[in-house]
């Protein structure tokens, strides 16, 4: 059986191309009868805020849209997190990093997208000794993983992309990935891989943007022995003029097109996804 689910991060309101995303994989779990989910993706506390979860809900609602089950809050599930970390740090696989956002230069700026320059591994070779001291001083660090480290514990994996077959699996070309800091218990690319795990997720629908994350996520589902999903990373929808529509843009929100008088059917059909199903 399909298992879907859309997945946001409530730091803004729903713009056309989270409408695509949800339809894209409604649709998908009900031609094939199967499950649709709905999880809220809130553990940046600093931007998530609860009138746009919220919101979230409202416009899914509007949308025509139902799901399957309760909607899962990030938010109320670190210890999930925590757990795999826990495991992660019992073979070797994470590090302390000291180095501060600004230490890190060509640091990304999108919260999903690859960095123009992978962190130099700064951290990476300090002694135990020298963490510990670091750590007990009260020192901020957020915790990496050692891709060197975790490929040589799983060797070469691929995953499968629907529409572009078998992928080799590259985690190199993210490097050391940051997967949490004391401000946020949990990266994306952690708490993405073990939610999907938990919640029997099938098929990961998701925008292409996020197929370069892809290859870390298939190297935690091997090092913490979770089940293997398959992917399918759909177009970006983009505006009259080609650009992508965007949260930190200030695309057109659902809710700013509902105002204006748009319905649901105009809104599904604009989308790319005409007709009540």
């Amino acid at each position: 059986m399909i298992v879907t689910r859309f997945a946001p991060s409530p730091t803004g309101l729903l713009h056309l191309g989270h409408a695509y995303s949800a339809l894209f994989a409604w649709r998908r779990a009900r031609d094939s009868g199967g499950r649709f989910l709905v999880r809220l993706e809130d553990i940046d506390r600093a931007r998530c805020r609860e009138e746009f979860a919220a919101s979230v809900i409202e416009d899914l609602i509007w949308l025509g849209l139902d799901w399957d089950g309760d909607v899962r809050r990030q938010s109320e599930h670190f210890a999930d997190y925590r757990a795999a970390l826990d495991r992660l740090a019992a073979d070797g696989m994470i590090y302390p990093c000291f180095c501060t956002r600004a230490d890190i230069a060509g640091a990304a700026a999108a919260p999903h997208g690859a960095a123009a320059h992978l962190y130099p591994g700064t951290c990476r070779a300090l002694s135990a000794c020298e963490r510990r001291v670091r750590i007990a001083a009260g020192e901020a660090y957020a915790l990496r993983l050692d891709c060197e480290r975790a490929l040589a514990r799983t060797g070469p994996l691929q995953w499968r992309d629907e529409e572009r077959g078998a992928i080799a699996a590259d985690p190199r070309s993210l490097g050391d990935v940051v997967l949490a800091r004391k401000d946020t218990p949990s990266s994306y690319h952690l708490a993405v891989t073990v939610d999907d795990a938990i919640q029997g997720v099938t098929l990961v629908t998701r925008a292409v943007d996020l197929l370069e994350a892809t290859h870390i996520h298939r190297l935690l589902q091997a090092l913490l022995a979770l089940p293997v999903p398959r992917w399918h990373h759909h177009r970006l929808l983009t505006d009259a003029h080609g650009k992508r529509f965007a949260k930190r843009d200030r695309a057109l929100t659902l809710r700013q097109m509902r105002a204006a008088g748009a319905t649901p059917e105009q809104v599904r059909a604009r989308a790319g996804f005409p007709g009540p199903g």
